[in-house]
């Protein structure tokens, strides 16, 4: 769904002609209309302006404030039963602002972060050392953005953690990349943002669940208490499944990592005062 005439319409068509070749028998519908899609039981969010080189996300804010609040609003008037999965950013803030605009409980709202951070991070670590990515298995928290909360002794290859495997001063250039992952892309685009891999990120929360898969991945939530945080969504595991965050899993971070977590926190607080909602 777009509001441009003949978007929508036009990308829904081209991925559908793909069918054949591809062997899926989905139905695929471009519209400009909320109402063809009432009803639905998953709706990700993807509205708002794209960063420009030398953007930040927290620049996107105001902006995007309002558009995003438009959205939701129209998407729980037309899908009041849907669990809602936030791209838009500033992330954090976006997924925040869904929740308290569409008035949903929390574990229906959900912000795509850890996933793509993680996968970004993954990415950068396997061609370091020169092994498959599936070998590595990456922990990260908290913003998604410049926050963002990094645990490499929790980043495994293989099980064996990556501080065991590279030098401090690499782990630090590796994480530094991933931070500024999507600046990176933005930088080279010139006119766009990244797209293939949030949108392969997001697809695999719906994914989870669609089908009830109960799969444990790092998501933007709102947490209430855990990991002594309050009112205040930021990246954490969460198990999801068929009603969106089925459970919050709180890690065992040292005193440090705490630290860092809340710091990122209150950044985001900081976004979420600047909205004036909650």
């Amino acid at each position: 769904m777009d509001i441009v005439p003949g978007l929508a319409q036009g990308k829904a068509l081209d991925i559908l002609e793909s069918a054949p070749t591809l062997n899926f028998d989905t139905s695929i519908t471009g519209t400009n209309s909320y109402q063809e899609t009432a009803g639905s039981e998953v709706v990700i969010i993807t509205a708002g302006l794209f960063r420009t080189p030398g953007m930040t996300r927290d620049e996107l804010l105001l902006a995007n404030m309002k558009i995003v609040a438009e959205v939701v609003g129209k998407v729980v008037k037309h899908s009041p039963n849907c669990i809602i999965l936030m791209v838009t950013n500033p992330l954090d803030a976006m997924t925040y602002l869904a929740i308290q605009t569409s008035q949903f409980p929390r574990n229906r709202v959900i912000g795509l972060s850890g996933v793509l951070d993680g996968a970004r991070l993954s990415i950068f670590i396997a061609a370091e050392l020169k092994i498959p990515v599936a070998d590595v298995s990456a922990c990260v928290l908290g913003a998604h953005g410049r926050n963002m909360v990094v645990i490499p002794r929790l980043t495994t290859v293989k099980g064996t953690p990556l501080t065991k495997l590279l030098p401090q001063e690499t782990i630090d250039k590796l994480v530094e990349r991933t931070i500024l992952g999507g600046r990176e892309i933005v930088d080279l685009l010139k006119t766009g943002s990244a797209f293939y891999a949030p949108s392969a990120a997001v697809a695999r929360m719906a994914e989870a669940v669609v089908r009830d898969k109960k799969e444990v991945l790092p998501c933007a939530a709102l947490l209430q208490g855990e990991y002594g945080i309050k009112d205040a969504v930021i990246g954490v595991p969460v198990r999801l499944g068929r009603k969106g965050v089925e459970e919050i899993i709180e890690l065992e971070l040292t005193t440090e990592e705490k630290q860092l977590l809340h710091d990122s926190a209150e950044g985001i607080k900081q976004l979420i005062k600047t909205m004036g909602v909650g």
